[in-house]
């Protein structure tokens, strides 16, 4: 397990995180899309990808895998931080990348 003080600048990290935030009632973080109501603020946990660290305070930027959204998150509620691994896009038999169109002319 790779500790937050420890990752390398430049690689992909990502983590487990727990954050308070207003949820609707299924658990999600609002605003969403849905017109679901919401149920209050909460403790909301997912799996996030590490964007920015600030070492002086202690916290990182993350965006969550779930719902897309961006938290700034202590430390002391991350766990699990591991490498991230880029898998490429798979491509069409025409060479483009899928969901690339390719032009005619």
């Amino acid at each position: 397990m790779i500790k937050i003080e420890d990752i390398v600048p430049g690689k992909s990290y990502a983590a487990k995180f727990k954050v308070e935030t207003m949820c609707d009632t299924f658990g999600r973080p609002a605003p969403n899309l849905s017109d679901t109501p919401l149920a209050g603020v909460q403790e909301y946990q997912s799996l996030g990808v590490l964007q920015a660290r600030d070492m002086d305070q202690r916290l990182v930027q993350l965006k969550d895998e779930r719902s897309g959204k961006e938290f700034v998150v202590p430390f002391d509620d991350l766990w699990d931080i591991d490498d991230v691994e880029w898998i490429e896009p798979l491509e069409n038999e025409d060479g483009t990348e899928t969901g690339e169109q390719a032009s005619g002319t």
